[in-house]
């Protein structure tokens, strides 16, 4: 049975989540990016957690915004924040893709990542503080659907997208995958995530969904011309976008809906 240890494998590698060993072999990882997106139902259903937690005992703003920012850092380890940062080093530099893709490769950090990590946290944090001002259980589970839906764009692009280069870990799972299969399960998680977020707030969810096909355009177009194809810093560069893009389309609605 090949669905067990891929389920395994993608949370063992995209999650802090402890699994039991599994050999990596192609007919195990055959599935593995296909259950990505599921890595995000306990990261979702923790910041559901944490904002009953802040309407049953009222939390200071800053407070609630530090947990909701420190929830999936913690649940994956800060895997997608290396690849967001490696990318922004390898952007910054200005340099054929060549040398891109050996900033890639470079387990150091750079001012230019250090930068950016700090204006990503801060833009969530502000984020997160706007959302408290409207806190509820509707909103809570709306917001929580952005983490499997995001998880699965990012999976579905992995596989449909070329690779930019023949080694490293996504090449490895990505070329190990059933694309088939893979699609239909990241397909799958994403028309029920969305769902869910147009069922609970249709108004989030659509506005959402236009950040996710403005941020998907700009990812193809980038990620094809700077680096000739993906790859796995690319992938979590990728992903940070969409978390933090789809949390600023939920602000987006609040302060509209607010100043009407």
């Amino acid at each position: 049975m090949k669905l067990w240890p891929s389920f395994k494998i993608a949370f063992s590698l995209y999650s802090k989540i402890p699994m039991p060993h599994t050999e990596w072999i192609p007919q195990n990882v055959s599935y593995a990016l296909g259950f990505l997106p599921l890595v995000g139902i306990p990261i979702g259903g923790l910041l559901f957690f944490w904002q009953w937690i802040s309407l049953t005992v009222p939390l200071h703003p800053c407070l609630f915004a530090a947990g909701a920012c420190a929830i999936p850092f913690l649940v994956t380890g800060g895997i997608h924040l290396d690849g967001f940062c490696d990318t922004i080093d390898a952007l910054s530099s200005h340099q054929p893709k060549e040398k891109k893709w050996e900033i890639l490769r470079d387990p150091h950090i750079g001012s230019f990542a250090m930068l950016a990590a700090a204006i990503y946290f801060l833009l969530l944090f502000g984020g997160w503080c706007q959302l408290s001002e409207t806190l509820s259980l509707v909103q809570a589970g709306a917001t929580a659907c952005i983490y499997p839906l995001s998880r699965s764009i990012a999976a579905g692009s992995a596989v449909l997208l070329r690779p930019a280069k023949s080694e490293g870990m996504l090449h490895t799972v990505s070329q190990a995958s059933s694309r088939r299969a893979v699609l239909w399960l990241t397909g799958g998680f994403a028309a029920l995530s969305l769902g869910g977020m147009l069922a609970l707030q249709w108004k989030t969810g659509l506005s959402c969904l236009a950040v996710c096909a403005v941020i998907s355009l700009y990812y193809y177009r980038m990620a094809c011309r700077q680096f000739g194809g993906v790859t796995g810093d690319l992938a979590g560069y990728f992903l940070q976008l969409l978390e933090g893009g789809m949390l600023g389309g939920a602000v987006l609605i609040q302060i509209v809906e607010g100043a009407m």
